[in-house]
């Protein structure tokens, strides 16, 4: 169950960075952050509602109160990241952020098997190759890079505060809930500062017409991202947290393979080599 659920995660996280990267290409990061996180905002509110989760209130929200503080500034990163480098670059290295979440199991005492050890060095392995290094490829700008690495540690330190957030299933919807409410008024807050400076809330093309048009893309964006917390934070309760942040990072090679089938991108051999690897490790992990 727990690789189940991990493969899950890094299955919508890819898919969710595939999309989040091209809609900041054309409307602001800090827009696409709070306008996707707005609509799981929406939906997680019914859901708590309807399943009763208000009563599962308690310290540990405090937990996703902080996940939710240090999201928007992750993810605002990691967009515009990916709008200046290519998506084959930027995703694998935004998953370097994988090294909290298992250095904070190795410190609680978690130990994997022969197997798993081996599986993780073998999936790291692949995440990092399948993002290069692209020694003659287009060039990746050094902001992109800083920004990639602020993001990936966001992202782990997210990853470890969202599996303390909830115990049962109605408290991890509602610690979702309060983790997407943080975001929206941390990132709207951000988005206020922005435009008070001369920044743009709206694309230049288009304006709000365009990121009306785009609300089905965004709504996709959001609601992937809140259900990959909540299988990350699933599969880190069942099994090793180890295990399971290492199978969920291996989503850059699910945004590799969309920006290679949509957008084209030209694919190294390293960086197919780097995603044959990261399958093994995940073999290597669910195996062990």
């Amino acid at each position: 169950m727990t690789a189940l659920f991990a493969l899950a995660t890094s299955l919508l996280w890819g898919l969710a960075d595939f999309g989040g990267g091209l809609l900041t290409r054309r409307t602001p990061a800090l827009t696409v952050v709070v306008a996707s996180q707005s609509v799981a905002v929406v939906v997680l509110g019914a859901i708590v509602v309807a399943t009763g989760g208000f009563a599962e209130a308690g310290p540990r929200l405090w937990y996703a109160v902080a996940a939710g503080a240090v999201g928007p500034v992750a993810m605002l990163c990691f967009y515009k990241a990916l709008a200046l480098g290519p998506m084959g670059v930027v995703s694998p290295l935004g998953s370097l952020g994988v090294a909290v979440p298992v250095g904070i199991g190795l410190l609680l005492g978690e130990r994997p098997g022969v197997l798993q050890f081996a599986g993780i060095a073998v999936a790291v392995a692949g995440i990092v190759l399948a993002g290069g290094p692209e020694l003659r490829g287009a060039p990746v700008q050094r902001q992109a890079v800083l920004m990639t690495l602020v993001a990936a540690f966001g992202f782990g330190a997210v990853l470890a505060l969202i599996a303390e957030a909830s115990t049962t299933l109605t408290g991890l919807f509602l610690a979702l809930f309060v983790q997407r409410v943080t975001n929206v008024a941390v990132g709207g807050a951000a988005l206020w500062v922005s435009v008070g400076r001369g920044g743009r809330a709206l694309p230049e093309d288009g304006g709000l017409r365009t990121v009306l048009r785009s609300l089905p893309a965004l709504a996709f964006v959001g609601l992937a991202d809140v259900a990959a917390n909540g299988t990350y934070s699933i599969a880190a309760q069942t099994g090793p947290v180890t295990v399971a942040a290492v199978l969920a990072n291996l989503y850059p090679v699910v945004t590799v393979f969309a920006a290679l089938l949509i957008l084209k991108e030209r694919l190294r051999a390293v960086q197919a080599a780097g995603a044959g690897l990261a399958l093994v490790g995940t073999v290597l992990l669910a195996s062990g």
